[in-house]
């Protein structure tokens, strides 16, 4: 009886969903898979656009203006850049780096592939909003670990990104947010995952509900993503 019932409960469920989703609820598998491929995108270019990001961002701070390594040189070539490489627009970047991406991963179509332009266009943006963070660190906290000694290697590791954690989670989360935008747009020119089921399986075919499931399912991985930064800025405040 209960069987019957969660039977006829199923087919009842499924007949509203093909009602409401006529074009997405028969591909419900393709979007597990879509959202696989985003955050394998996600996750990648994170790990490695944020690290390399990371150490651009911290040489730019110490080697600006006022900073304890100050090298105007290094700084400005740095700088520069940072801002050439910000204002490459990003579907242009892709076009720009396709050789690179071949040469790298052997394909400049698929996931994989895609992370390249977005690990290239990650590095400038999150290496700026480093350089941001960590100047807002109190000079005064700088000076009294020059004052006693410690060593530029001390100070960058004691001093700036300790004090300046709150402010680099908060930038690291804009960045993911950021980097989910890259990999939706890659996924326009075949990159794959979430992008490439709105534009190529939704927008080009006037299917309505294949967008607003790909839209959906993309603001609840920047929600989780939100999520998980508001609790690690929580717990370094503690």
């Amino acid at each position: 009886m209960i069987n019957t019932i969660l039977l006829l409960t199923a087919e009842r469920f499924n007949e509203i969903m093909e009602l409401w989703l006529p074009y997405a609820w028969p591909i419900r598998d393709e979007f597990l898979v879509a959202t696989g491929e985003t955050i394998y995108m996600l996750v990648i270019s994170c790990l490695i656009g944020g690290l390399l990001g990371l150490i651009l961002g911290i040489i730019m701070t110490v080697t600006g203006p006022n900073g304890i390594l100050e090298n105007p040189v290094i700084y400005k070539a740095l700088d520069t850049l940072v801002n050439i490489f910000r204002s490459i627009p990003f579907i242009i970047l892709l076009a720009l780096l396709i050789n690179v991406t071949r040469a790298i991963v052997g394909s400049s179509i698929g996931p994989t592939a895609a992370t390249v332009p977005i690990i290239a266009s990650t590095i400038p943006f999150y290496a700026r909003q480093v350089e941001i963070a960590l100047l807002e660190v109190e000079p005064g906290v700088i000076e009294a670990a020059e004052a006693m000694g410690s060593s530029p290697l001390d100070i960058i590791f004691r001093v700036y990104l300790r004090e300046g954690l709150p402010a680099l989670l908060r930038v690291s989360a804009s960045t993911v947010i950021n980097v989910l935008g890259l990999t939706a747009m890659a996924g326009s020119v075949g990159g794959g995952g979430l992008g490439t089921m709105a534009i190529a399986r939704g927008y080009q075919r006037s299917r309505m509900d294949i967008i607003l499931i790909s839209t959906v399912l993309i603001l609840l991985i920047v929600l989780i993503s939100q999520l998980f930064f508001n609790w690690i800025i929580k717990k370094t405040k503690h």
